[in-house]
């Protein structure tokens, strides 16, 4: 398999290749340049199997130049092992009549981003020693919230990696930032910055592109790569999981083989909507994917008009993970659907303007598969978190999986109620239980950990000692310094 920028430069890598350096050098984003397709026999031989073994699976049809099945099993047992997602990676819960959650957050920090980043520090290490890189490799992560706490972890001590993570001072919950803060390894360091999500993965993408910064870092035997999901290494682990799923759906009779369902994915940054996507393109019977936002509706209104435009006021909100007006990965869908001259135009307008539009005609195609649809305000979280806890046996959810809820919802009533809706779910409800508490209750703590408590006595469910557990633990990186985003290249340098 080989890989391509989606900007069409002609720059071609292996999957190797590609996951080492993270980004292209035109800029765009690495993509396989032709899709495995899933066979019936295959679908059906996963279908036997564990979560590790599939994930080793389907990894090998698109790593299959570099990694062998073997080593991608290997990783995939020790990633997905019982200590590190107890009760399972990414188990299916029936909610209601033809609705079914996909729940991504059993582990390690309790978000979906432990599904690839538990993963991906594996085929890093691999990759450097494929590729007969010397250097040490350079991870740097813009996050808004959860991707920095699981990058932190994942790559925690790994040999021939430092990680440094950039988050925004204000725009993470309390136990996000104190997960980060509180992280352990010898190899991390972690920044908060004045400004939103979009400030601090403008600084990290304006950080690969500076060619002083990365001279600087090469003298010190250092190179840049990404632990976002800009990195295809970070992707690939999350196209397994729906596949699984729908495995899953249909070992529990919730589905017949080969029928389809549709997706509803609480999307920001839209590496996990695409990899639905991707995992469509293969094949797997998906109907339609709703991509489920919150008040922070860019891609809402860019399915619904084709203008994508951060020129927009910024909110900030309960699910603030989803608080995003730069979709990165949407350059990828721009590929797959208008190929790499179009991409690199859109892409140059979006640089320049920070808007584009797309045409009439592709507008149209992207409909055919996707649905934009938002929860206009924290209000509407609150109530469809309150609302699922009522009507479907206690079920808890977190602030960012009751946009999915309420968008499925809706799409239900309004479209298409007779086909299975997998609503994926993103977080624990106690990473965000202030929120969550506060859907059920007028009564709610100042300090997070006393709501998450109270949350556990109102609920009768029990907190991840992942969360609670961070209490005792010493804080290595004070939130309360931020730096100003023109001061992260500087920063990087000194720390590589």
């Amino acid at each position: 398999m080989r890989y391509i920028s989606t900007r069409g430069s002609g720059e071609v890598t292996t999957s190797a290749g590609a996951i080492k350096q993270g980004i292209a050098k035109d800029g765009g984003l690495f993509v396989p340049e032709e899709l495995p397709i899933l066979t019936d026999a295959f679908l059906s031989e996963l279908c036997a199997l564990s979560y590790p073994e599939r994930a080793a699976k389907i990894l090998y049809l698109y790593l299959n130049d570099d990694y062998t099945e073997e080593e991608l099993l290997a990783d995939c047992r020790e990633a997905y092992s019982e200590e590190r997602f107890p009760g399972g990676a990414a188990p299916v819960v029936r909610i209601g009549d033809k609705t079914e959650v996909l729940e991504l957050w059993h582990g390690p920090t309790c978000a979906f981003k432990d599904m690839a980043l538990q993963l991906m520090p594996k085929l890093l290490s691999r990759a450097l020693v494929k590729t007969g890189e010397k250097r040490t490799a350079y991870i740097l992560v813009a996050t808004s919230g959860d991707t920095g706490k699981a990058a932190l972890e994942g790559y925690r001590d790994v040999e021939k990696v430092k990680i440094s993570v950039f988050y925004p001072v204000s725009g993470v919950s309390a136990i996000q930032k104190l997960q980060m803060a509180t992280q352990e390894g010898s190899n991390v360091t972690v920044h908060s910055v004045v400004g939103n999500f979009d400030d601090a993965q403008n600084g990290v993408k304006a950080i690969f592109a500076d060619k002083e910064a990365i001279a600087a870092v090469n003298e010190k035997d250092c190179f840049f790569s990404s632990a976002n999901s800009i990195n295809w290494g970070r992707l690939a682990p999350q196209i397994a999981y729906y596949i699984s799923a729908y495995c899953d759906l249909v070992n529990k009779g919730a589905v017949a083989f080969g029928e389809e369902i549709n997706v509803t994915v609480p999307t920001g940054n839209f590496g996990n909507i695409l990899a639905a996507y991707m995992a469509k393109k293969m094949g797997l019977p998906i109907n339609h994917l709703i991509c489920a936002s919150n008040q922070n509706s860019v891609l809402t209104d860019f399915f619904k008009t084709g203008i994508y435009d951060r020129n927009r006021p910024f909110y900030t909100t309960v699910s603030p993970s989803m608080d995003i007006l730069i979709s990165s990965n949407l350059e990828r869908l721009l590929f797959y659907t208008a190929g790499a001259e179009v991409t690199g135009k859109l892409m140059a307008e979006l640089k320049q303007n920070g808007r584009y539009e797309i045409s009439a005609d592709l507008l149209r195609r992207l409909n055919v598969v996707f649905t934009g649809l938002c929860c206009p305000d924290d209000r509407e979280i609150r109530r469809s978190i309150r609302r699922t806890f009522d009507l479907c046996s206690g079920y808890l959810a977190d602030t960012h999986t009751g946009v999915a809820l309420y968008c499925a919802e809706k799409y239900q009533l309004l479209v298409d109620r007779q086909r299975t809706m997998l609503i994926v779910s993103t977080a624990s409800p106690y990473k965000f239980s202030p929120a969550v508490l506060a859907s059920l209750t007028d009564e709610v703590p100042a300090d997070e950990f006393d709501s998450m408590r109270k949350l556990s006595e109102l609920t009768g469910t029990e907190i991840p000692e992942k969360l609670i557990g961070v209490l005792n633990k010493e804080v290595r990186f004070d939130p309360a310094k931020p730096i100003k985003a023109d001061e992260m290249k500087d920063t990087v340098v000194a720390e590589a």
